[in-house]
């Protein structure tokens, strides 16, 4: 995907997770993220994105530090001002991405074309999936993720944060997992061993020893653990062929740190 289609997407997400909120209790539970509710939510979020705009708009070459954070984040607004908070920081992240030079030097942490396209990428996904943790909280789906963002979302996912070595993905023998949409040309081969885990995009003659295949909306939140198997094979269909007890080591271990 283009910086330019990113920003549009984080725009929208944003918009949408906002919208969920406006009509939702702030004390309402989150079901996909069990341990918050939704003003946690929210603060999360806007936290997030204060921090993500501070690197390109300041290049910075190293992660903010303890006194940058404090500034960028400023005081903890009161519940009543949640909402309108969280719609500042959205609103001041799409517009730092959107102004940025495209040559903008500054600190990332996944391989990326530029550092402006990394901050772009990552802040589509992160609040994408956040939004569907508002939807969660308030108890109604929103529109459906756009297929090229959800697919990818979960290349950002497989070949960005799960190879560095920080996930708990692992397996004493080879164990095998493809990952495959309908919609769209993805494809991804998942080596599971006692080393961190390798993915490559290319096909394979033999199968693997579990096959995940469906739309790519539902296999971005599978993976990104916002639906449970059941619920994607409802919901999709998702389609599962082999051992499925490597989903359940994946649900169990595939943490984002």
């Amino acid at each position: 995907m283009e910086i330019s289609a990113h920003i549009d997407a984080l725009r929208l997400e944003g918009m949408l997770l906002a919208e969920a909120a406006d009509r939702t209790d702030l004390a309402a539970p989150v079901p996909t993220c069990p341990e918050w509710r939704l003003g946690d939510l929210l603060r999360h979020v806007g936290r997030v994105h204060r921090w993500a705009a501070a690197h390109p708009a300041k290049g910075l070459r190293a992660p903010l530090d303890p006194t940058g954070e404090h500034e960028a984040f400023g005081p903890q607004p009161p519940d009543a001002a949640l909402l309108d908070w969280f719609r500042e920081g959205h609103a001041a992240l799409v517009t730092t991405l959107a102004e940025a030079p495209a040559d903008v030097e500054c600190w990332s942490f996944l391989p990326a074309p530029s550092p402006l396209a990394f901050w772009a990428r990552r802040q589509a996904h992160e609040t994408a999936v956040h939004r569907f943790d508002a939807d969660a909280a308030a108890g109604k789906p929103g529109p459906a993720v756009d297929p090229a963002l959800a697919l990818d979302g979960i290349d950002e996912l497989l070949r960005g944060f799960m190879v560095r070595g920080r996930t708990k993905v692992h397996s004493d023998i080879l164990r095998t997992v493809q990952v495959r949409t309908t919609d769209g040309p993805g494809s991804w081969h998942l080596s599971i061993t006692g080393e961190p885990l390798a993915v490559t995009t290319e096909e394979r003659p033999e199968p693997a020893d579990l096959t995940i295949s469906g739309p790519a909306r539902e296999l971005y939140l599978l993976l990104w653990n916002r639906l449970t198997v059941e619920q994607a094979e409802q919901a999709g269909p998702v389609e599962l062929s082999g051992d499925r007890d490597l989903l359940r080591l994946w649900r169990d271990s595939a943490a984002i740190r």
